[in-house]
């Protein structure tokens, strides 16, 4: 059996995606948050949230400013780009359709 914190594959880009669509977060904020709504469930590492951050700036689906931090720290602050609305909505739909199916199977009598 997984370790609770494992993320099923491909979900990391819309776990990102929802969270900063509710407002511009660094980083470490946006892995606090992901962990504080699933209530420490989902737990994602520096070594998958970095380099998804950047694939998805790449992606032209986030865009990065610098910026303070509560702390008063300087640290890149990403934002949802309009691609990455449009994205956030499609990965949602597939989301929805994969979570329902695999239901489906999990619940057969």
């Amino acid at each position: 059996m997984g370790k609770p914190n494992d993320l099923v594959q491909g979900t990391l880009d819309l776990l990102i995606l929802k969270t900063i669509s509710l407002e511009p977060m660094h980083g470490w904020a946006i892995a606090k948050r992901i962990q504080q709504v699933s209530d420490d469930v989902l737990r994602v590492q520096q070594g998958s949230l970095y380099p998804a951050l950047h694939r998805l700036e790449q992606q032209a689906w986030i865009t990065a400013t610098w910026g303070e931090t509560e702390t008063g720290r300087q640290a890149k602050v990403y934002s949802l780009t309009k691609a990455g609305r449009s994205q956030l909505e499609k990965e949602l739909a597939n989301w929805d359709r994969l979570s329902h199916a695999i239901n489906l199977i999990a619940r057969m009598a």
